[in-house]
């Protein structure tokens, strides 16, 4: 059982190996090593706790590769409470070593796939799609980007290296030259596969960028009037541009974003405002 791509499987193997180190340091399991006989053998179950989208199963299986780890699900399915995810069998010294590391990522990681599905199930029957941000963990960024996957969403760019997104940070060290940098983006050497997008906040740099063949325009903080109009002015010049809208999306704002017509909702919130999900360990369950 692995979903991971190898990159993904690559980062969690260091992260893995980092919560090991940091949970058991040089002694281990004081209390475990003090109360359980180092024969002593048991089974435990990973249950969920509250409903939501399980993502992070390949991580705690890496978390009791010492241990007989079995999945009863798979990554991206809908759970409700109650709902046995996975079994663990071996030494209970090992399993109750393994227990918080491997709920950590699970609970992390279900909670991002559990908020991606509420953002993608509010905007089907649209033609807009959920996309992740660089708005992620620190060292994480492979395995949060992979459980907004599991939850139904799109990955955006991995980071500054795999996309040209020119923001407005970067159209001040050209005076707002939107033309110009969508251009220079364009001919410099090696950019010739990837898409070029440009944010925007204004129609007015909106027409510079249709004008200038951006690929992706991205629509940051407009009103969803702004959107409807910059969809309106797209479809009338550039019918191949795609549009992303950015800034302040949250649960309540989504469904009357994607109805303005964009092709892509970016969310910050997917990975730095998830709330873990509750699951635990069950001995005996």
């Amino acid at each position: 059982m692995n979903l991971f791509l190898p990159d993904e499987l690559a980062a969690c193997r260091k992260l893995v190996d980092l919560a090991v180190a940091e949970d058991l340091g040089r002694f281990g399991d004081r209390t475990s090593r003090a109360l359980i006989p180092a024969d002593q053998t048991a089974s435990a179950t990973f249950v969920a706790r509250s409903a939501g989208v399980i993502a992070g199963l390949p991580a705690a299986a890496l978390v009791c590769e010492s241990l007989s780890f079995t999945t009863l699900i798979e990554d991206g399915s809908a759970v409700s409470a109650g709902t046995r995810i996975a079994t663990v069998s071996g030494s209970l010294r090992d399993i109750l070593a393994a227990e918080r590391i491997a709920l950590n990522f699970l609970q992390r990681l279900s909670g991002v796939a559990t908020l991606t599905r509420r953002f993608v199930d509010l905007v089907q029957g649209t033609n807009a799609k959920i996309l992740d941000t660089r708005k992620t963990t620190p060292g994480w960024r492979l395995l949060e980007k992979y459980a907004v996957r599991m939850g139904g969403g799109t990955n955006h760019r991995l980071g500054l290296h795999d996309g040209i997104l020119i923001k407005d940070n970067h159209l001040a060290g050209l005076n707002g030259d939107v033309r110009r940098a969508v251009m220079m983006a364009r001919e410099a050497p090696g950019n010739d596969t990837f898409p070029v997008e440009v944010e925007v906040d204004t129609l007015e740099q909106l027409n510079e960028a249709l004008a200038a063949g951006a690929d992706i325009v991205l629509l940051d903080n407009m009103s969803t009037d702004m959107m409807k109009e910059a969809v309106r002015r797209r479809d009338a010049t550039a019918p191949l541009t795609k549009l992303e809208a950015s800034g302040g999306v949250n649960l309540q704002t989504a469904r009357a974003i994607a109805g303005t017509g964009v092709d892509r909702i970016s969310v910050g919130a997917l990975t730095h405002s998830a709330t873990a999900l509750d699951i635990a360990l069950d001995f005996g369950a």
